[in-house]
C-alpha cells in the first residue's frame, strides 16, 4: 500500500509540475499579428458599431504572467488597457473590454488556456476562448452564438 502512496505522489508531483511548465511557456509579452472574423465576433456578443470600428484597428500587445495557479493576462493598447486576474478553476466576475459583466472560468486543458464567459444579463451571449502555443505564436480562438475568431500574437522582442 505504501509503495501505491509513493507512486501516486510521485505522479502528482509529475503532473503538476508538466502543468507549471506548460503555464510559464505563455509567460510574456506578445505582440498583435492577424486577426480573422473579429468584428462579426465581436458583433455575435453585442458589441456596437462605434466600438468594434475602434477595436478592429487596435493592435494591442498581450502580457501574460503566471504564479502558481495565479495568472494575470494584461491587453495593452493606445486606446484602452485591461487586466484580468484569476486563479484557474475558480470563477469569478470580469468586466469586458466593452463594459459588459460576465462570469469566467479559466482551466488548462489540453494544452491550451480554455475560458469560458458565461453572460449574466438575459439576451446577452456566452462566449469561450481557447488560448495556445502554435509554432511559436500566441493563437486566441473564440467563440460566441456559433460565430468563430481568430487572433494571433508573436512573442515581442
Amino acid at each position: 500500500m505504501e509503495v501505491l502512496v509513493i507512486i501516486f505522489d510521485l505522479n502528482l508531483s509529475f503532473v503538476s509540475h508538466l502543468i507549471l511548465k506548460m503555464a510559464q511557456e505563455f509567460a510574456g509579452k506578445w505582440d498583435f499579428e492577424s486577426s480573422d472574423n473579429f468584428d462579426e465576433y465581436l458583433k455575435a456578443v453585442g458589441v456596437g458599431l462605434i466600438t468594434r470600428k475602434v477595436a478592429a484597428n487596435l493592435k494591442p500587445q498581450i502580457v501574460i504572467k503566471v504564479d502558481g495557479d495565479h495568472w494575470r493576462l494584461e491587453s495593452n493598447s493606445t486606446f484602452k488597457n485591461i487586466v484580468i486576474e484569476f486563479d484557474l478553476g475558480k470563477e469569478f466576475e470580469e468586466t469586458t473590454g466593452d463594459g459588459r459583466k460576465v462570469m469566467s472560468t479559466f482551466t488548462l486543458e489540453g494544452g491550451k488556456l480554455h475560458q469560458v464567459q458565461k453572460a449574466t444579463k438575459s439576451g446577452e451571449k456566452d462566449s469561450t476562448f481557447d488560448r495556445y502555443l502554435e509554432g511559436g505564436k500566441l493563437v486566441i480562438d473564440m467563440e460566441a452564438d456559433g460565430v468563430k475568431a481568430k487572433r494571433v500574437y508573436t512573442r515581442a522582442a
